[in-house]
């Protein structure tokens, strides 16, 4: 399969990684808004062409700390990984990368 890169919006890869307020500390509450807007800025042109990222709040721990959809239809694990592998890559590394680097920017953010 090929793909003509960069994706229209509707075919690609919809990343929502929910932060936790505790992740920025004892006050993290006030700051989790600024941060999850912050760090959507950072993240916007990782594998652009065929993710679009949104970072938010994790207020409802009930929701998923990661979850993937692809033209409004939600993917497990296993779709998920389909569909990175297509663009040649593997899901588990795709998600630590991104647990790396948000742990980057909460470093950043904090002026660590």
């Amino acid at each position: 399969m090929s793909y003509e890169l960069p994706l229209p919006l509707y075919k690609k890869l919809t990343v929502t990684f929910r932060v936790e307020p505790g992740c920025l500390g004892p006050d993290g509450i006030e700051h989790i808004e600024a941060f999850c807007k912050f760090a959507k800025q950072e993240v916007a042109n990782l594998d652009s062409d065929f993710v679009r990222w949104v970072i938010t709040p994790r207020f409802d721990k009930s929701l998923l700390e990661t979850e993937y959809k692809t033209n409004n239809k939600r993917l497990d694990h296993d779709k998920a990984q389909k569909y990175l592998r297509v663009f040649g890559k593997n899901l588990d590394e795709f998600e630590e990368h991104l647990q790396d680097k948000l742990a980057e920017l909460i470093d950043q953010f904090l002026g660590r």
